[in-house]
Order: C-alpha cells, then structure tokens, then sequence
C-alpha cells in the first residue's frame, strides 16, 4: 500500500503542482511527446548501451544469465518495468530536473537528479549494485533536457527496464 502511495504522488504530484503553480505542462516537458528524431536517437543509444551490457552481464560471476522466468513472471515484471519507468522519468526528469535546472546548471541538474535517482533505488532495492542507476540517469537526463520532453527519456528507461527483466545480474 506505501509502495501505491509513493508511485502517485511522483506520477501525479508534477502534475498537480503545475496545475496549482498555473505552469504549463511543457514546462516540464510533461507533454509526452516523441519525434521521429527522439525516436531514432533513443533507439540508437539503447542500442549502444545494452548490448555491451549484456556481454556484462552474461559473464558476471555467481549468475546464470538469461534469467528464466514463467509467462505470467515474465509479463508481471515487464508490466512493472514500464509502469515505473512513467513513474519514475515523470517525477526525477519531468519535475525535479525541471526544478533544479532553474536554480543549477543543466549538466548539474541532471548530475543532481541523477544521483537521487539511483539513491532512490537504494530504498526499495539495498544491494550496491542499484546505485549504477545513476548511469542511465546521466541518459535519460540528457534525453530529458535535449528533447524537452520525459517521453524519450521514459522509453529508454523502459527498454532498460525490459532489458533487466532476463538479464540484470541479480536472482
């Protein structure tokens, strides 16, 4: 139920404080779009990320890789990865890398987000091995920012996401 609680006040929270602070959506880049080029440029960098990663992965001692998983595993933790990956790219990237980008540098607004993100990891997930979150944070920041919207940066989470389902060197 906590866990319910916190994913709507960072899904919806960006939201309604632009609807109270009369801010427009765009703003936050909470308008969700993706062109052509986004598309392309995410793809690409997806691609250029997650398969030296799963060569990683597939070598990382003590872990049999891919994992192997049921249908109905398989379809709960991908429903989860993409849901979170909204979630998630809505509150850090839409809002607070909106908001510390007015008072910081943008490279130290999304160094700053990024850094809260992994550390958000910490919490649900203790093993040190989620703090290399921070890494595609720098990513899905520098989508955020070059794109002016989260929608880029919310598919390339997602793909990782996806990704870390069969291969994410953990049980």
């Amino acid at each position: 139920m906590v866990a319910m609680i916190i994913a709507a006040t960072m899904l919806y929270g960006p939201y309604l404080w632009c609807r109270v602070c009369r801010e427009p959506l765009e703003n936050f880049g909470l308008h969700w779009t993706l062109s052509r080029k986004a598309l392309a440029e995410t793809l690409i960098i997806a691609t250029l990320t997650l398969i030296p990663l799963t060569a990683v992965a597939l070598h990382w001692p003590g872990v049999t890789l891919p994992h192997i998983l049921t249908l109905k595993e398989s379809l709960l933790r991908l429903t989860a990865g993409v849901v979170a990956s909204i979630v998630e790219e809505t509150f850090f990237r839409g809002w607070l890398q909106t908001l510390l980008s007015r008072h910081l540098r943008s490279v130290t607004a999304i160094i700053a987000t990024s850094a809260l993100f992994a550390l958000s990891h910490r919490i649900a997930h203790p093993e040190p091995i989620f703090l290399a979150t921070f890494f595609p944070g720098l990513v899905m920041g520098l989508l955020r920012q070059r794109h002016g919207s989260v929608a880029p940066a919310a598919l390339y989470h997602s793909l990782g996401n996806l990704w870390a389902v069969w291969f994410f060197p953990l049980p």
